[in-house]
């Protein structure tokens, strides 16, 4: 597109990334009037819409119009995915399942950097370019198809919108898992701490920090930590930093497929080994540690080696950059989402969800349109800028984010000295004997061939 500039460059990630804010804010206005199932497949259609115009792009005001749209569908969907998987998963297996979202992420990283190194090997022209974009488009259509298909309603949302019978149906469909005593004790205190809540219903923003400041705080600040790591910067640019180096056009997106491999792998293995396993705070904090010292470390071999002929330390140097893909994505990734998300009442979960993703896309925004000329300019020392906000959300994270590990949605309240309702030994047999007849109704239905709720 006639050699963009530096600033148009960074224009073409920016205009992605302020797309994704807006998206995250929409969630915020009408992502529980939709209801979960409802916005994401609102979202699906956006962002097909949004790829099919990059894909097919004549000039770069068509192009930048289709990355407005991919990222607004993108912020909708990062906002609303992780609050929904919460929504529906066990407390046993929340870390495992909510981290799934994160897991996506970084397996569409992958991907998207292995397709773009094996276009390279194409003959330069459209082909280079419009068939990686390309391949973006069907997982929209994927996902609206799942998602009217077989995917559950989240059974909170639909008892906060007084949809009870609906709710326990649904809640009965994913909870296998317990027994019969179990579920009915888990659903009556889940509706106990709903409706409880309901008599709070916030009316106002001003009134989510002043009833759940802490809880805000910490939705919000986890997700903005996560821009001032850097990772995006790394991530958008990394193919500037290699070039710094002296690495060939073809070994530097090797490189950057190798990069996405990490990120992926490590973000599995810490999401099924670690995140219910040793619990997110840990994961948080150990995470920011390591954020702080690879990128001292980074820095310094960049600095050492990037203009020498030194290919041991250039090595070292590339070693950096992924050290920290791998203690990112491992360790922060789909922790952060998640655990903005869980933190919540379901009150405040769309709000302040919404507000916590555009927080991290706003800052997003400047940090990755800045990045072409930091690079250009300070060269490495503009790692020392996340060094410094790593530190500072270490620091924030050791004071103010609880464990949240093995607790119920509702449970996790407690860990913020906000109230937990208790159900009586009379209520559960209540719901006992409403579940009972809901279970036989559903076997009703099974045996009489109507599709039954599996």
């Amino acid at each position: 597109m006639n050699h963009p500039s530096k600033g148009l460059t960074g224009a073409v990630v920016s205009v992605y990334i302020a797309g994704e804010a807006v998206g995250a804010l929409t969630q915020t206005f009408i992502g529980d009037y939709l209801g979960r199932i409802r916005f994401m497949q609102l979202m699906c259609v956006v962002v097909t819409i949004g790829t099919v115009i990059q894909t097919s792009a004549q000039n770069m005001g068509m192009f930048l119009a289709g990355r407005v749209l991919a990222g607004i569908a993108v912020g909708g969907m990062v906002a609303t995915v992780p609050i929904y998987l919460s929504e529906i998963s066990s407390p046993k297996h929340r870390g495992l399942i909510g981290g799934i979202s994160g897991c996506g992420i970084s397996l569409g990283t992958m991907v998207s950097n292995w397709v773009g190194f094996a276009c390279s090997y194409a003959s330069y022209g459209p082909t280079q370019w419009r068939l990686p974009l390309g391949v973006q488009i069907p997982w929209g259509i994927i996902l609206f198809i799942g998602l009217s298909t077989f995917m559950p309603n989240s059974p909170r949302q639909l008892i906060r919108i007084g949809k009870i019978d609906e709710a326990r149906r649904q809640f009965m469909r994913i909870r296998r898992d317990l027994a019969s005593h179990e579920v009915h004790e888990e659903f009556a205190l889940m509706r106990a701490q709903i409706e409880f809540e309901q008599h709070r219903e916030i009316k106002s923003l001003g009134e989510v920090f002043k009833l759940f400041r802490h809880r805000a705080f910490v939705s919000i600040a986890v997700q903005t930590m996560t821009s001032l790591t850097g990772v995006n910067v790394i991530q958008y640019y990394q193919t500037i930093l290699f070039k710094s180096l002296g690495i060939n056009s073809h070994m530097i997106l090797a490189l950057a497929g190798i990069y996405g491999t990490l990120a992926f792998t490590s973000n599995v293995l810490t999401t099924r080994f670690l995140t219910d396993q040793w619990g997110r705070r840990k994961m948080i904090l150990t995470g920011l540690s390591g954020v702080i010292i690879i990128e001292i470390y980074a820095a310094v071999m960049q600095r050492e080696f990037q203009n020498t002929d030194n290919k041991v330390g250039k090595g070292f140097a590339v070693l950096g950059i992924y050290l920290f893909v791998v203690t990112y994505y491992g360790m922060l990734n789909s922790t952060t989402w998640l655990y903005g998300a869980e933190v919540l009442p379901i009150a405040l979960r769309s709000k302040v969800m919404g507000l916590a993703a555009a927080s991290h896309f706003i800052v997003n925004v400047g940090i990755t349109e800045a990045g072409p000329s930091a690079f250009a300019n300070i060269h490495e020392n503009y790692y020392y800028v996340f060094v410094a906000c790593s530190s500072f959300f270490l620091v924030v994270a050791y004071l103010y984010f609880p464990e949240t590990k093995q607790k119920t949605l509702e449970e996790v309240a407690a860990a913020f000295g906000d109230k937990v309702v208790l159900v009586t030994e009379n209520e559960i047999a209540v719901e006992d004997a409403v579940m009972q007849d809901k279970a036989g109704m559903m076997q009703v239905e099974s045996t009489q061939g109507k599709p039954a709720v599996a």
